[in-house]
């Protein structure tokens, strides 16, 4: 497992819903985006960049089936929680989809009241690898989640080993701490 030198985000800084006018102008990209027709049934992960040109990412059905199991993983030991796949995200560059998301009922309503795509994260973002993902890609991510609010960032590996991030990398999740460092 590849280990990373770390941004530090001060996360309750990044917390507070989001109204600046780059999120809105990504959220109104993306909603114009989810009404086009051509583009509801691509087998692709669809995100955006900084500039609001779409990011289309194909992925294996390996990939699917690392999603169902991370969720069925957080139902038996993170409960009390949503854990929805393929969760948008408005960061600073662009819109992102989560594989996997873990939020409590109080954190979706205050992601509710910064828009839709969300720029406040979920507590917890999951990013599954795959053999295009480039680490510098993950780590970008990684960024990107926590600097939109994340506790959490957990990256699964190719192998299916887990790594958490926090403010640093982490040994086991702070936040579900028997969640399994193998799917």
């Amino acid at each position: 497992m590849k280990t990373r030198k770390r941004h530090s985000f001060n996360v309750s800084r990044f917390a507070m819903p989001t109204t600046t006018t780059p999120a809105k102008e990504h959220q109104a990209r993306w909603d114009e985006l989810v009404r086009d027709p051509s583009l509801r049934d691509l087998p692709y992960k669809v995100e955006t960049n900084a500039t609001g040109q779409i990011v289309l990412t194909p992925h294996k059905a390996e990939h699917s089936d690392l999603q169902e199991a991370i969720q069925d993983l957080l139902r038996t030991h993170a409960s009390g929680g949503r854990q929805p796949p393929g969760y948008p995200i408005t960061t600073s560059d662009g819109v992102k989809q989560a594989d996997v998301v873990w939020m409590s009922a109080e954190r979706r309503a205050e992601m509710k009241k910064t828009g839709d795509p969300p720029t406040l994260a979920p507590e917890i973002c999951v990013g599954v690898l795959s053999p295009n993902n480039r680490w510098a890609n993950i780590e970008e991510k990684i960024d990107l989640y926590r600097e939109a609010g994340a506790e959490e960032v957990w990256v699964v590996d190719t192998e299916r080993h887990v790594q958490f991030f926090g403010e640093e990398q982490m040994k086991a999740s702070a936040l579900v701490p028997d969640f399994p460092r193998e799917v």
